[in-house]
């Protein structure tokens, strides 16, 4: 299967006061998705576990109207510390002009260190699709019907009586 090119977007981003210094964010390898965001924070920041920070980046962006942007996990900071974003993925939208700030919580049972410059999560741009509602009466069949959370492969019996 053959994919269309990469599209470039041209975007742009505002370094504030609190984030000179610190890298604009890059895309770590040819393949990545996502460019790591940065913490543009003064002082060491300790994360206790339960606990929960919004973490500044320094950065704010101008997106065109048809992109969204994705504040998404670090996979590592999850897999390795139990540190995700909280309300992944978070959404920031075309019109937004304000700071992106990650929402970090610490799932983990030891407390985590943040620093200058960690970089704390992922930005993924996103086209938007924008809709119209169409109000009708009754709703195409499917073969799925109304069957959900878990229909289609989670045997909920089973999962409950192992537990």
């Amino acid at each position: 299967m053959t994919l269309s090119t990469t599209q470039i977007m041209t975007v742009e981003v505002l370094q504030l006061a609190h984030g000179n210094g610190l890298p604009l964010p890059t895309y770590e390898t040819g393949g990545s998705a996502g460019l790591d965001l940065p913490a543009a924070i003064e002082e060491d920041l300790i994360l206790v576990p339960g606990g929960r920070a919004l973490v500044p980046t320094g950065l704010s962006i101008a997106l065109p109207r048809s992109a969204e942007a994705q504040v998404r996990p670090r996979s590592g900071l999850a897999a390795h510390f139990g540190v995700t974003v909280l309300n992944s993925p978070g959404t920031i939208d075309s019109d937004y002009r304000g700071e992106i700030k990650v929402i970090l919580i610490n799932h983990g049972p030891d407390p985590f260190l943040i620093t200058r410059g960690m970089r704390i999560a992922q930005l993924v741009i996103a086209p938007v699709a924008r809709l119209e509602w169409q109000v009708v009466t009754a709703l195409q069949a499917s073969a799925r019907g109304e069957d959900g959370f878990g229909s289609t492969g989670v045997d909920v019996r089973k999962a409950r009586s192992s537990c």
